[in-house]
């Protein structure tokens, strides 16, 4: 009933107009200033839809901006899905019915650390697809994936009376590469799906939005807490006096990684900046409003390197996971009175958060003796080859006989393998660490070899998007024979897909939990565990797996997401909405094996609890560089502010590795800072990043902070490397670029911030084909 009354009032409506006028945006012809709050309907519980839109209304917005997440609605080849948690239209009409307007995000690429940037995992099954190109396959299915879309939403435009006012063309691209005509024929799609009175438009970044702008698209940015607001403008407004400004992305914080400090951004820049929007008529989305969970599998991860995202996507917003206030939305609240004319929405009612007592899970189902039945290969092929796009995959062989033992090289492993001989653990290969070999102990010929391997994430950005899982290419065995290496490659493997699907976990046989024993570790067998809770009630709660060891957990059939005892997320976020009164359950794969099979639910999150084993820094206790006998290719200065600086070598370097060394800051401060920087070639080009490593950095502030040296190339414009408060100068960051190259200069990007602290003013460059001496 409900649905149809929304219906006759859509009909009911006006057919209205959204476009870019003088200086500013125009409603129905009149001025319109956009203040959107970005939320992702698959990141919210579906019963909880209406209340996260009622929270942005109160807090001061007047949109809604959202992505659509390709591999969610179309999950295999063909088989659209628009329900439940997928339900786009629902989703856009309750918008409307809270008098939101909406902007629509339909990629086909979205990256919002989602799984392979939103783009379906199954488009690997063609191994030499080039993603987000002129690709014939890859545009024929982005074109079924756009008129699915359209036949969901298309009569949902502001032209025919519904909320959405504008449609954005792909997403960040500059980022990605220069092809206007890519750009162009996802525009022209759009435009034959949605019609011509959408008003379209592109975000980017305003170091690299005249890649590919369109001349008929109006042009947004994109940009953090914190940035000089006239200088991320600055350059649209040389282009386009007239156009209406948009910030279409302003990060109200950032996502979390396994591994690393739990990301927060202070709510006084979050609003000095709204503010100053606002007071110069530039419209803003702020990203996020609302982050929410990713869900199951769907977290993504970064690069260059591998980082995968954890499961919260909290994202230290003003709505917190769970959709309750934070005091950044009370703050920002006040701020935003002044815009709203002093009218103001009731902020609805908090929802109920529950502690649930500590329960013992009570029966197991290892692994090892719930194998499906396996597949046979001569060759290593990846998880996609066998149809499989998520969970884990284990590739078993024969060894030779290795008299002196040997090590094993796995090319390449994604993204966490367990190795074991003759079912004994040998040891993990992490793709975060750049892990791929392992020492073998003596065996005879025919022990057999498990390659254990779990799939994380898929890349959301950059070029590394392409992300295969279980091993890329091959396996190697290394022999030590008095002195001499003999290499073989090994084959004929069986292999055994264990797909991330509830039903799979529960179809196995299970043993009382009593029947199993801790091992050597103190950990118990690698398997499913599954365990009952009860209460009165349902109400959210936060559910602890901190004595637990790396998987994927399902309460009640719904997949909640990862969990990984290196922190820094210790709980998952558990909706009320998918609990029962009475007996729940918690089903858990860890591949690693609990410490203890035991959980409970508390009234509150433990995001920022890290107990990695891995130093967030990249120097060992008192190591020092040593540059004697060095020449710097360059001794030259950066000029002051904000934007980028270039300085040229002169006389082209060729090498491997290559040393920074800042000399002193243009503040006159201890500090050093680095937002983004490249190495150049002998054609001036930009060299790719995707290999670099940070040998050495003799500062790295890290204290509840993630400000290490790798941040100088992790494509991201709003994080940086800086040094520790009180280190004096000068300041060293050593980088191995993975192999030798011929260099011409050097690109740096300070800090976005007014007056860019921290930016360096002297700066040395050393290169060199051997490694820098320690």
């Amino acid at each position: 009933d409900s649905m149809l009354a929304m219906a006759e009032n859509v009909s009911q409506d006006t057919h209205g107009k959204f476009e870019a006028g003088k200086g500013t945006f125009l409603l129905n012809g009149k001025p319109f200033v956009v203040k959107a709050a970005e939320l992702h309907y698959p990141r919210i519980p579906q019963e909880y839809w209406e209340h996260r839109i009622k929270m942005s209304k109160a807090l001061g917005m007047n949109t809604i901006c959202l992505y659509t997440f390709w591999n969610a609605h179309e999950p295999k080849e063909n088989q659209f899905d628009f329900t439940g948690q997928n339900n786009l239209r629902e989703f856009i009409r309750l918008c409307q019915k809270n008098d939101m307007k909406v902007i629509l995000r339909p990629g086909p690429y979205v990256c919002a650390e989602w799984e392979m940037g939103g783009l379906p995992w199954w488009l690997l099954k063609k191994k030499d697809i080039r993603l987000r190109e002129n690709d014939p396959y890859f545009l024929e299915r982005v074109d079924k994936f756009q008129k699915a879309v359209a036949a969901q939403v298309a009569d949902l435009t502001i032209a025919d009376g519904g909320p959405i006012i504008m449609v954005q063309v792909e997403n960040e691209y500059g980022s990605y590469g220069e092809d206007k005509k890519y750009v162009s024929n996802i525009r022209d799609m759009l435009r034959k799906n949605f019609g011509d009175n959408v008003t379209l438009f592109q975000c980017d970044w305003s170091s690299n939005f005249e890649k590919n702008g369109l001349d008929d698209l109006i042009w947004t940015m994109n940009f953090g807490t914190g940035a000089n607001i006239d200088d991320q403008f600055r350059r649209l407004k040389e282009l386009r006096p007239e156009s209406p400004l948009m910030c279409s992305e302003f990060w109200s914080g950032w996502f979390d990684k396994w591994g690393a400090n739990h990301e927060t951004r202070p709510a006084a820049d979050m609003i000095a900046g709204i503010d100053e929007m606002l007071s110069k008529n530039i419209s803003f989305s702020l990203y996020m409003t609302h982050g929410g969970t990713n869900w199951g599998h769907w977290a993504g991860a970064n690069s260059p390197g591998y980082a995968p995202d954890v499961t919260s996507y909290d994202y230290d917003a003003p709505i917190n996971e769970q959709g309750a206030p934070t005091p950044k939305y009370w703050e920002l609240r006040k701020a935003l009175e002044k815009y709203t004319d002093g009218k103001q929405f009731p902020v609805p009612a908090s929802i109920k958060t529950i502690d649930i007592k500590p329960f013992a899970f009570s029966k197991v189902a290892p692994i090892f003796s719930n194998l499906p039945e396996p597949k046979s290969d001569v060759n290593i092929r990846t998880m996609e080859e066998y149809d499989q796009g998520f969970g884990s995959i284990i590739y078993q062989t024969t060894l030779p006989e290795l008299a002196n033992g040997g090590f094993l090289t796995v090319n390449d492993p994604h993204d966490y393998a367990q190795v074991f001989v003759d079912g004994k653990y040998i040891g993990t290969l992490d793709r975060r660490n750049g892990e791929k070999q392992l020492s073998l102990p003596p065996c005879k010929r025919g022990a057999r070899l498990d390659i254990f391997v779990e799939a994380m994430g898929r890349i959301n950005f950059g070029r590394a998007i392409k992300d295969f899982k279980g091993i890329t290419d091959n396996v190697t065995v290394t022999e030590d024979r008095n002195g001499y290496h003999f290499t073989c490659e090994l084959k004929n493997w069986k292999v055994y897909n264990i797909e991330d699907e509830y039903e799979c976990y529960k179809s196995y046989s299970y043993a009382p939990i009593e029947s199993v024993s801790p091992d050597s570790t103190g950990r118990l067998p690698r398997g499913v565990y599954v365990g009952t809770f009860n209460i009165n009630k349902p109400a959210d709660t936060f559910l602890s797996f901190e004595k637990w060891g790396k998987g994927l957990v399902y309460v009640n059939g719904h997949g909640i997401g990862r969990i990984w005892e290196i922190g820094p997320q210790q709980t998952l976020y558990v909706p009320g909405t998918w609990l029962k009164k009475g007996e729940n359950e918690v089903l858990v794969f860890d591949i690693m094996g609990p410490k203890e099979a035991v959980s409970f639910g508390s009234k509150t999150p433990e995001l920022d609890k890290l107990l990695v084993k891995k130093p967030l820094t990249h120097r060992e206790p008192g190591q020092e560089l040593d540059l004697e006998g060095s020449k710097p290719v360059v001794s030259s200065s950066l000029t002051p502010g904000n934007g980028w600086k270039e300085i040229s070598f002169g006389t082209p370097a060729t090498g491997r590795y290559v040393c920074l060394e800042a000399v002193n800051s243009h503040d006159g401060k201890d500090r050093a800072a680095i937002a983004e920087m490249y190495l150049l070639d002998n054609n001036n080009e930009r060299i790719s990043r995707e290999p670099w490593v940070v040998m050495y950095a003799d500062s790295e502030d890290v204290e509840g902070v993630n400000r290490s040296a790798d941040k100088t190339f992790d494509l991201q414009e709003s994080t940086y490397w800086s040094t520790k408060k009180k280190d004096k100068f000068p300041h060293f960051i050593v980088i191995d670029l993975g192999k030798e190259h011929t260099l011409t200069g050097l690109q740096c990007l300070p800090r976005m911030e007014s007056n860019a602290p921290s930016a360096i003013k002297d700066i040395k460059v050393y290169v060199s084909s051997v490694p820098f001496k320690f």
